[in-house]
């Protein structure tokens, strides 16, 4: 079990398969959920930049509501909105993580092929790059079992 985990969300189906684990890894005896969105802006002239994805209200929607039913589950949860530049997350998280003391960050993977992530990139290998502390990274074919236990995640996540 870990203090400080943080669970990185693009609000994605990936990275809410991912968050089973990191409720799992966060120690039941004072540890803290950190869930950090980075929400990436164009920025230009005057204005205070657009975001790059057209529905991140929706998105920030969801992950606020996330958080509020982890609270309500008796887990202590922060919520980070990390603003940068487009394919500058990875650096945002990781930094994040640095200033928090972070002993682990969770973050769910697309199952993209070598050649695909290397051409879109992936957050996921940046943050293997870049990360402080050690990154655990849930495949999109890994979904946790109906009625699997938060126990058995953390489990499978130590074995």
């Amino acid at each position: 079990m870990f203090k400080n985990v943080i669970w990185a969300t693009d609000g994605s189906e990936a990275a809410d398969h991912a968050l089973a684990y990191a409720k799992a890894l966060v120690d039941p005896a004072g540890g803290t959920l950190y869930v950090v969105h980075a929400e990436e802006h164009f920025y230009g002239g005057r204005s205070g930049g657009y975001p790059v994805l057209a529905d991140e209200e929706d998105l920030k929607a969801k992950i606020r509501s996330q958080v509020a039913e982890l609270r309500t589950g008796g887990l202590d949860v922060s919520l980070e909105i990390a603003l940068g530049h487009p394919g500058q997350s990875a650096h945002a998280i990781a930094e994040f993580a640095r200033e928090h003391g972070a002993d682990v960050i969770v973050v769910g993977t697309r199952g993209l092929g070598p050649v695909h992530g290397l051409l879109v990139g992936s957050v996921t290998h940046r943050l293997l790059h870049t990360s402080p502390c050690p990154v655990f990274a849930v495949p999109a074919s890994r979904v946790p079992a109906d009625g699997e236990t938060e126990r058995e995640l953390a489990g499978t996540a130590r074995s």
